[in-house]
């Protein structure tokens, strides 16, 4: 995606000779000869730079810089000055102007000045995204895997993250969706940056200003434009999350995104261009969710370029105990403590048990027992089968064997007992979503315990 370059003179020769000089350095550019028509250009098109003459025909240059940073703090300008107007130029720095270059313009030295504004630009917007990260991002330690179901998934990765497709991974709550998809990223070679989003995070009515961003009062309390997901993945991989929970309206909008590249901030009319890689995740069927209305069809096919199907941990028993070893090592360094040497007990403990929590309930669990284990051993009894208790036997026979919305009935009810009825640690045992958490308490009708 070309940067956008509006260059605001009105010498109309010079304008042009800029212009032309940029456009085969690979900029777009755009012209105006006046602050109103510079206004009426950004109020209408993304612009990721502005070279500002002072002396236009219906205003200083310096007030129109005033006005370009209370609306929008984030964009780089230029301003343009006389030889010996050096009071202008340390006004303009302190009025926001990121940099000045002194008339006659050399186009030499204009291009290093660019390029350091853009690059500053860049690094603030990186800084946003890193702010804005989980302050424990999951690691690859969740994806390690040497059975045949891993090594099928890390193909699959190989081959995907080279073809900057629209990727759909699928896979129950905790199987490490966002791992797959940071990896994809890794490997994909976009500069930009991975930005990830939780459609079940947010509620609806703030989620499509968490995409899209918003311009200053728009609604209540937007006191400031605010750039939006899209934006901050601008040559990179914008990760979807809980895809299943976006709301219709907000499906349609994401569409047309997918179909054309544009979008608007809300309260806004000006056309923006995404190019960022889209890598959405679900542990929903999704078509049954088109079937029941819930999810668009068009919107499905869009996402479902490629499919990344994570196994549950269930079925990949074999991988337990390799795994188990990784996340004690990572949770070592979050609690200070060493990891855990698992007993055989133990491993026959780990392997026999459901974990439909997945990788998270794993490594929750053993978080925990590092955190009570006394002599530096995993043994049975820290395990969630309970202090003292022995592991289930096999089903026989005589025991007949239960469905997996059963199994899956009593582990949550389980589950919620140990936490007292604390909807927050389950979700965080379980490693779902609190809207998934409530839909499953209702339709199991499961009791919630007084904490």
């Amino acid at each position: 995606m070309r940067t956008q370059l509006l260059i605001v003179e009105d010498d109309a020769a010079l304008a042009e000779l800029l212009a032309l000089h940029f456009e085969e350095q690979g900029y777009g550019t755009a012209i105006a000869s006046t602050c109103a028509g510079a206004e009426a250009h950004l109020a209408s098109h993304a612009v990721d730079l502005v070279l500002l003459d002072q002396h236009l025909p219906d205003g200083r240059g310096i007030e129109l810089l005033r006005r370009l940073r209370a609306e929008d703090p984030e964009l780089p300008v230029i301003m343009m000055t006389g030889l010996h107007d050096l009071d202008l130029a340390i006004e303009a720095i302190k009025e926001g102007a990121l940099d000045f270059v002194h008339k006659p313009v050399k186009t030499q030295e204009l291009e290093l000045v660019m390029g350091r504004a853009l690059e500053s630009r860049r690094l603030r917007r990186e800084l946003r995204v890193l702010q804005e990260e989980p302050a424990h991002p999951r690691t690859t330690s969740d994806f390690i895997g040497r059975g045949e179901a891993m090594l099928k998934v890390s193909k699959e990765i190989a081959l995907t993250a080279a073809s900057h497709a629209n990727v759909l991974i699928t896979g129950e709550s905790g199987t490490g969706k966002e791992v797959v998809a940071r990896l994809i990223h890794a490997h994909s070679g976009l500069s930009g940056p991975f930005v990830a989003v939780n459609c079940a995070a947010i509620v609806e009515t703030l989620l499509e200003s968490e995409l899209f961003g918003h311009e200053k009062g728009a609604f209540t309390g937007a006191v400031e434009r605010k750039v939006g997901k899209f934006e901050l993945a601008r040559d990179g991989t914008l990760f979807l999350d809980e895809i299943g929970e976006l709301a219709l309206p907000l499906q349609a909008k994401l569409l047309r995104i997918l179909q054309e590249g544009t979008f608007e901030r809300v309260g806004g009319n000006q056309k923006l261009t995404t190019n960022a890689r889209i890598i959405a995740a679900t542990n929903r069927d999704l078509l049954q969710e088109v079937r029941e209305k819930r999810f668009r069809e068009d919107l499905l096919y869009r996402l479902n370029v490629v499919t990344v199907h994570l196994p549950p941990l269930r079925e990949r028993r074999e991988d337990i105990p390799l795994l188990a070893q990784a996340l004690m090592a990572k949770a070592a360094k979050k609690i200070h403590k060493p990891p855990l040497h698992i007993t055989d007990g133990a491993e026959q403990a780990l392997l026999r048990y459901p974990w439909l929590g997945n990788v998270r309930e794993l490594e929750n669990v053993l978080t925990q027992a590092m955190v009570h284990a006394r002599d530096g051993l995993l043994t049975p009894d820290l395990l969630p089968s309970g202090p003292g208790e022995e592991p289930p036997p096999p089903a026989t026979a005589e025991a007949p064997l239960k469905s997996l919305d059963e199994v899956e009935a009593e582990h949550i009810q389980r589950v919620l007992n140990h936490t007292g009825g604390h909807k927050g640690h389950t979700c965080e045992i379980l490693g779902i979503s609190r809207p998934a958490l409530d839909r499953k308490i209702a339709k199991y009708a499961l009791t919630l315990p007084q904490s």
